[in-house]
């Protein structure tokens, strides 16, 4: 991809943590896949490598997605909202993107909503 990402010449509106939250997206499918972190300096090497790398709140470091696991997400697209305050980014996966093997991290079930009332 190496796409150069310049975070002061972005419009993106980082949290008082300098965080933003991005959706993963299957290019194929659409699904969502995940929702994770990202500063600047995760979207810059992102873009570097052309596969997700996001920033872990609970470790306070990098994550390349899929360097251990070999799951690793190709990006296909990177856009940013209208408010320019969260990422949505589309990828060609290579395997489960949850930590728990499933394919999504929204495989753990819905709500059950009457929207007849």
């Amino acid at each position: 991809m190496n796409i150069q990402f310049d975070p002061t010449n972005q419009q993106l509106k980082f949290d008082e943590n300098g965080l933003i939250p991005a959706i993963i997206q299957s290019s194929q499918t659409k699904r969502v896949l995940m929702m994770a972190w990202m500063n600047s300096a995760s979207i810059a090497q992102s873009l570097e490598l052309g596969e997700t790398v996001f920033w872990s709140r609970s470790r306070q470091e990098f994550w390349h997605k899929g360097a251990t696991s070999g799951n690793t997400q190709k990006i296909d697209r990177f856009e940013f909202d209208c408010d320019s305050d969260a990422l949505l980014i589309q990828v060609t996966e290579n395997g489960p993107a949850c930590h728990t093997g499933s394919e999504s991290c929204f495989d753990s079930g819905e709500f059950q909503i009457d929207l007849k009332s």
